[in-house]
């Protein structure tokens, strides 16, 4: 059986078995408890939040590679169901002999975000939490090469969370589409790709407001928005901590590591040329 048809077969049973699950409690909040991926939960109607996340992206082929990327976004929820966030991002780069990527060291103004949600089943009332959420940004620098560019991207995510154990074990599932439209200002080329996916995680409170978890991502990435030419695909997994350091703030933190990976038409084990080796985050919120 192939790689691919194996996940496909992970990620169909891992959503039936949200589907069987037991009742859900009314304690555990989804919305911002895992790292890479997303919950179902939006939060209360009026609801205000400041976020800063931090995303780390560590080597690649050859040399040394960093790329650290700030975002700070304000949250709310409008509507019953719909949730709105706005952000902005700093990045900085170090990048020394990496194949294939000029060498590097810059801190600039990357971008602008808006990410809607919208809820169509709550966990309260459905068999399972269902929300559709799509993130779009404008970007002025690459977050790979740190070349200066015009981006514009949109990602569509389809997520599903279920209570395994009421008020003890959740777990979700995500459905990744996400396309980029690139012109490199430098040398005026414009490229177009996509990547499609599929992630699970499940978290487990080891103490009130204390979770401990980990994700799985399988990555697939393609050169065009219709899928056209498939280029390379990656398997990431790592852990997750959430912690609800009180009433209005909270803390996650996640590390994901490409365990297996391959660039199209390559025997490799590892994907480092269209992928990272090492993702990480960390991220705080606060209400307001």
């Amino acid at each position: 059986m192939s790689f691919r048809a194996t996940m496909l077969r992970v990620a169909t049973v891992c959503f039936f078995t949200l589907l069987a699950a037991g009742a859900r409690a009314d304690d555990i909040d989804t919305e911002h408890m895992f790292g890479f991926m997303i919950g179902t939960d939006i939060g209360h109607v009026g609801e205000r939040e400041f976020q800063t996340e931090t995303t780390g992206r560590f080597s690649r082929n050859g040399g040394s590679y960093r790329a650290v990327t700030q975002e700070f976004e304000a949250e709310f929820v409008p509507a019953r169901n719909v949730r709105v966030e706005l952000g902005g991002a700093f990045v900085a780069h170090q990048i020394a002999g990496v194949t294939g990527l000029d060498d590097r060291r810059q801190l600039t103004w990357q971008g602008l975000s808006l990410d809607l949600r919208y809820r169509f089943l709550d966990r309260e009332t459905a068999p399972f939490g269902l929300t559709f959420a799509v993130e779009s940004h404008a970007d002025r620098v690459d977050e790979t090469t740190a070349a200066r560019i015009r981006n514009f991207g949109t990602e569509f995510t389809l997520a599903f969370d279920r209570e395994l154990v009421p008020s003890f074990l959740v777990a979700a599932l995500n459905f990744i589409y996400q396309l980029e439209w690139t012109r490199f200002l430098g040398s005026r080329a414009a490229e177009q790709e996509a990547t499609v996916g599929a992630a699970v995680g499940v978290m487990a409170q080891i103490r009130p407001g204390v979770f401990l978890g980990g994700e799985a991502r399988y990555l697939r990435y393609y050169q065009g928005i219709g899928l056209n030419e498939f280029e390379a695909q990656a398997l990431f997994i790592g852990p997750v901590a959430y912690l609800q350091l009180s009433e209005r703030s909270r803390l996650t933190a996640t590390w994901s590591v490409q365990a297996w990976g391959r660039p199209a038409g390559s025997v490799a084990a590892l994907d480092l040329v269209n992928f990272e080796r090492h993702q990480a985050r960390l991220v705080f919120g606060v209400n307001f």
